[in-house]
Parts: structure tokens; sequence; C-alpha cells
């Protein structure tokens, strides 16, 4: 039987640096493919980002600063 050739793991996301106004910064955030907008897609990519930090500071209790800038990983 022949083996299927797998996908990569990442085939549905585009990975983003975030930079936030304290300096801080994350990288390799995944952002699905289907969550980014063709006609804003740097809106809809920092919609997405700031919905998962509140996500995660809601479970964390620690909140996260305003996002200064996202640039797309190399």
């Amino acid at each position: 039987m022949a083996k299927k050739s797998k996908q990569p793991a990442d085939a549905g996301y585009v990975l983003y640096d975030v930079f936030y106004q304290d300096g801080a910064r994350t990288s390799n955030r995944k952002v699905p493919t289907a969550e980014i907008d063709s006609f804003e897609p740097d809106a809809s990519v920092r919609a997405f980002i700031e919905a998962q930090d509140r996500k995660i500071a809601e479970l964390s209790g620690n909140p996260r600063g305003p996002i200064k800038t996202i640039a797309r990983s190399a």
C-alpha cells in the first residue's frame, strides 16, 4: 500500500510577529488563512490577534498591552 504524502502542519496558517507598545514581542503567532480578509488583511489579522490576546488574558489573568505593530514572520 502506498504512503500518502503529509501536508505541512501549518498549511492553513500564516505566521506573524507582534510588537507591543511596552516593548514586548511575540513571534510566530498563527492566524488561519480563513480569518484573513482579502480586502483589509492588516485589519483582520490585528482583530484576530487582539481577540486571541483577550482570551489569553481572561484565562491567565495577565492582560497584554496595546499592539504597536504586526509584521509577517520571515
